[in-house]
C-alpha cells in the first residue's frame, strides 16, 4: 500500500451540518441576505460540489439578492466571509475529528504509508483542520494537502485525485481514498483509486455501489471497524 488519501469534510470531521452550513448562514445574515439554509435544504445542496458553486446554484433557483449588482463579486465576498466564520468555529473547538481518524493515521505512519488530503473546500480551512485537530506533529506526516482552487474542476471530476497521483508519484491501484459522498466516490474511482466510504447523516442514503468497502465510521476501541492492515489486505487481494 503506497498511500492513504482523505477527503476532508464529512471524513476527517463531520463539518457539513454544524460547520459549513452554519457558517454560510452567518455570512448571509452578515450581508443582510434573506437566506437561511436548513439542515434538510443543505442536504440537497450538497449534491453540488464546492461552496461557490453551491451558492450560485441556490441563487439561480431561488433568486439573486436584488441589492447586489455584481454577482461574481457577491459570491467571492460571501465565500470569503463564510470561510472566516467557519475557521472561527474550528478554532473554537466545536468540530472534533471523526472516530478512528487519528488512529488510522498513526497506523499508516507506522507503516511508512504516504498521506494526503484531497478536498474541494477552501485550502486555508482544510489546512487548519489538519493542523489544529491532528496537531502539528501528526499533521507533519502529510505529503500533500490539495484543496480549494488547486483543481479547476470539482468532484465528481477526478482532477484533484489525478493531481494527487502526480504529486505523490503513486500508482492509484496501490492506494486507498476515504470518501463520504457519491461525488467523491465517482471522482476517486475515475482516477483509478480504491475507495473506502465512511457514511454520515447527510450521505448515508446515497448510492455507493462502486465502493470497495463501506462503513459508518472507522471506529476507535472497542468499536474499531477498519484498520490499516484491513486496507492493505484488500488492496493486495484486488491486485492479485
Amino acid at each position: 500500500m503506497e498511500a492513504l488519501i482523505f477527503d476532508c469534510d464529512g471524513v476527517l470531521v463531520d463539518t457539513e451540518r454544524d460547520g459549513h452550513r452554519v457558517a454560510f448562514n452567518i455570512a448571509f445574515a452578515d450581508r443582510k441576505i434573506a437566506a437561511e439554509w436548513s439542515i434538510e435544504e443543505y442536504k440537497k445542496l450538497l449534491k453540488v460540489a464546492g461552496g461557490k458553486e453551491r451558492m450560485k446554484y441556490y441563487f439561480n433557483e431561488k433568486g439573486w439578492p436584488a441589492q447586489f449588482d455584481d454577482r461574481e463579486q457577491l459570491i467571492f465576498d460571501l465565500h470569503k466571509r463564510k470561510t472566516q466564520f467557519f475557521i472561527q468555529l474550528i478554532e473554537a473547538g466545536t468540530l472534533p475529528l471523526r472516530p478512528g481518524i487519528r488512529r488510522i493515521i498513526k497506523e499508516a505512519v507506522a507503516k511508512k504509508i504516504k498521506l494526503a488530503v484531497c478536498s474541494t473546500s477552501n485550502e486555508k480551512s482544510v489546512r487548519l483542520i489538519v493542523d489544529l485537530l491532528l496537531g502539528k506533529e501528526l499533521a507533519g506526516n502529510f505529503q500533500a494537502i490539495l484543496a480549494g482552487d488547486m483543481a479547476t474542476r470539482k468532484k465528481p471530476d477526478p482532477e484533484i485525485y489525478n493531481l494527487c497521483s502526480e504529486k505523490l508519484n503513486i500508482n492509484p491501484k496501490n492506494c486507498m481514498v476515504i470518501e463520504d459522498s457519491r461525488n467523491g466516490l465517482i471522482a476517486a474511482k475515475a482516477a483509478d483509486f480504491n475507495c473506502l466510504i465512511t457514511t454520515n447523516d447527510y450521505t448515508a442514503d446515497e448510492d455507493f455501489a462502486e465502493a470497495d468497502i463501506m462503513v459508518n465510521e472507522l471506529g476507535d476501541e472497542p468499536n474499531i471497524q477498519i484498520t490499516i492492515d484491513d486496507l492493505i489486505l484488500l488492496i493486495n487481494n484486488k491486485n492479485k
